[in-house]
C-alpha cells in the first residue's frame, strides 16, 4: 500500500514539476531580479545599498503618488461592489432561461473587449462633446461642459465599468451556494426583507465581497492604460511613475524599486482580505 502511495505521489509530482518550472522560469526569476535591481546604486550591479527605498519613501512626492494609487484601487473596489452587488443579486433571483442568459453575456461582454477600446470608449462619453456633457447641455442642467477628462472622478468611473466583472462574477458564484431555504424561512418567522438581507443574505456572500475586492483592487492599482489616458498625463499613479522611470529616465533601479514598493503593497492588501476571507468561512460554517 505504502509503495502504491509513494508512486501516486510520484506521479502527482511529476504532473506538478512542469508547471512548476515555468512559473520559476517566467515569473518568480524577473520578481527576484527586479528586486536586486531596486538595491543597486546607479544601475551598478554590484554593491547593494537600501538608498533606492530611503528614497522613496524619503519624499513626500512619491509617498502621495502610492497613496492616490492605493486610494484609487480602494475607491473603484467600493464603486464595483455598490453598482455589481444589486446587478449580481439580480441575476441569481432571475429564474434560468433567456433572461439570465441576458444577464450573463451582458456582464461577462466587457471582458471579450479590449481595455483599450473600452478605455477610449470613455474619452467619447467623458469628452467636452461627449455623451454626458451633452445629454447635460440639451436639458439645460449645465451652461457650459464639464471637465471630466484628465480627472480623478473620470478614471474612477472608466476602471470601475472595466473591473466590474471581475467583482460580479465572484458575488454570483457566491450566491449560487446560498439556500433559498433559509430566506423562505426567515420570511416565514416574520422578518422584514431588509433584516433577512442584512443577517442572513450579506454575511453569507462574504467570500465573494472579499474575492471580488481582492481581484478588483489588484488590477485597479497595477492597471497603466485607463489611469494614463483618461488621466492624460495629469494624475500619477504608481504603473504611470514607473514608467516614466524606466522608459523615459532610464532610471531602471528606481522603476524597480518603485515596483517592488506597488507589489509588496497589493500583497499586503490582499492578505489582509485573505485574513478576513477565512474568517468569513469560518463564520459561515458555524
Amino acid at each position: 500500500m505504502q509503495a502504491k502511495a509513494l508512486l501516486k505521489a510520484g506521479r502527482g509530482w511529476a504532473l506538478v514539476f512542469p508547471l512548476t518550472l515555468f512559473l520559476m522560469i517566467f515569473y518568480l526569476a524577473p520578481i527576484v531580479l527586479m528586486v536586486i535591481t531596486s538595491l543597486s546604486q546607479a544601475g551598478e550591479t554590484e554593491g547593494l545599498s537600501w538608498s533606492q527605498y530611503a528614497e522613496f519613501f524619503g519624499d513626500g512626492f512619491n509617498l502621495k503618488v502610492l497613496w492616490d494609487t492605493v486610494w484609487l484601487g480602494t475607491q473603484t473596489t467600493i464603486v464595483c461592489l455598490l453598482l455589481g452587488y444589486p446587478l449580481a443579486l439580480l441575476h441569481s433571483r432571475t429564474r434560468p432561461g433567456n433572461w439570465r442568459s441576458i444577464l450573463t453575456f451582458l456582464i461577462v461582454l466587457p471582458l471579450l473587449t479590449s481595455a483599450v477600446v473600452r478605455t477610449f470608449a470613455w474619452i467619447v462619453i467623458l469628452g467636452r462633446q461627449g455623451v454626458i456633457n451633452s445629454a447635460l447641455l440639451s436639458l439645460s442642467i449645465i451652461e457650459e461642459p464639464l471637465r471630466l477628462l484628465s480627472t480623478h472622478h473620470g478614471v474612477i468611473a472608466a476602471l470601475s465599468q472595466i473591473q466590474m466583472p471581475l467583482m460580479i462574477l465572484p458575488l454570483i458564484a457566491s450566491m449560487a451556494r446560498l439556500d433559498p431555504n433559509l430566506e423562505a424561512a426567515s420570511a416565514s418567522l416574520g422578518s422584514p426583507a431588509w433584516r433577512t438581507f442584512w443577517r442572513i443574505t450579506f454575511p453569507l456572500t462574504l467570500p465573494g465581497i472579499i474575492a471580488g475586492s481582492m481581484l478588483v483592487f489588484s488590477a485597479s492599482v497595477s492597471s497603466f492604460v485607463t489611469p494614463s489616458v483618461i488621466g492624460g498625463g495629469r494624475l500619477m499613479f504608481m504603473p504611470m511613475y514607473i514608467y516614466q522611470q524606466a522608459v523615459s529616465l532610464f532610471n531602471y533601479p528606481f522603476a524597480a524599486t518603485i515596483s517592488t514598493v506597488l507589489l509588496i503593497t497589493v500583497l499586503a492588501v490582499v492578505t489582509l482580505l485573505s485574513s478576513l476571507g477565512s474568517l468569513t468561512r469560518s463564520y459561515t460554517r458555524t
